[in-house]
């Protein structure tokens, strides 16, 4: 059912932000929204199942259960991401999108930054804030996945994730508005791999668990642990990425909504 959230979401942003200018690409953008996640997804368990399948370990499946989560796809996803998608498309087009105040087509110059406001030091610091807000629930985290010990403290769970969505937000913000503070202007993407950045931290805390708090070994614990952690991440990455663009959107769009234009 999210895949139809998602392709509402997607059609309905892509409509807004590129306009009547956008001619066929709408329909790629469907596509990709489809097909962003699934498809890594398949890839690599395609071939962690393989190595499963040469180990002769019980974790592999067979191929006919592979077949129906195929089908399963194939005709409940993507199905249901297109109709979002057109759903969105329709709705944007009958309440089309209204900049806050107006803008000139010819960018303006971006002056020269120090190292500390550029990209790579605003996306780590982005990252490591709300990493640090689930820090200590990621260890019981992994222990009862990789661990196989019991995890009960989902009411902290929950906690942990308010926290985390509510940081990555306000710090998104924070950083949105320094930047543009400072009247560099490139604030889309910059927001997004900000909110997203905490998913290259999970994925490096799943580095140090592996080499210093389990007690895994061999290619095929080695290739399971790093490539479902390789797909947490990622999908931690697009969730928070998503989650810190919004709330960028929302900020810049309430501010310039407040400048007086001649």
């Amino acid at each position: 059912l999210t895949a139809g959230i998602a392709g509402f979401v997607s059609a309905a942003s892509f409509a807004h932000f590129a306009g009547a200018g956008a001619g066929g690409r709408w329909a790629f953008n469907l596509v990709l929204a489809a097909c962003l996640y699934p498809v890594p997804f398949f890839v690599v368990f395609s071939f962690l199942n393989t190595v499963a399948i040469a180990y002769d370990s019980s974790a592999a499946l067979p191929f006919g259960t592979i077949c129906i989560v195929v089908l399963l796809w194939a005709l409940v996803s993507a199905p249901l991401a297109v109709v979002g998608g057109l759903a969105g498309r329709n709705w944007a087009q009958r309440a089309p999108f209204e900049p806050p105040c107006r803008s000139s087509k010819i960018p303006r110059e971006i002056p020269h930054m120090p190292w500390f406001r550029q990209s790579a030091c605003q996306v780590f610091m982005a990252g490591f804030l709300p990493f640090s807000a689930i820090y200590i629930e990621l260890h019981y985290i992994f222990a009862s996945v990789w661990g196989h010990k019991l995890y009960t403290l989902y009411g902290v769970l929950a906690i942990a994730t308010v926290m985390l969505v509510v940081v990555t937000s306000f710090i998104t913000i924070a950083l949105t508005y320094f930047q543009l503070a400072i009247e560099d202007h490139r604030w889309w993407w910059r927001s997004f791999f900000s909110g997203g950045s905490t998913g290259f931290f999970v994925f490096g805390y799943s580095a140090f668990y592996y080499f210093n708090r389990s007690s895994m070994f061999g290619f095929m614990q080695t290739s399971f642990f790093f490539g479902y952690m390789g797909l947490m991440s990622f999908a931690a990455f697009a969730m928070l990425g998503v989650i810190g663009f919004f709330s960028a959107f929302a900020f810049v769009s309430r501010i310039y909504k407040a400048i007086k234009c001649d």
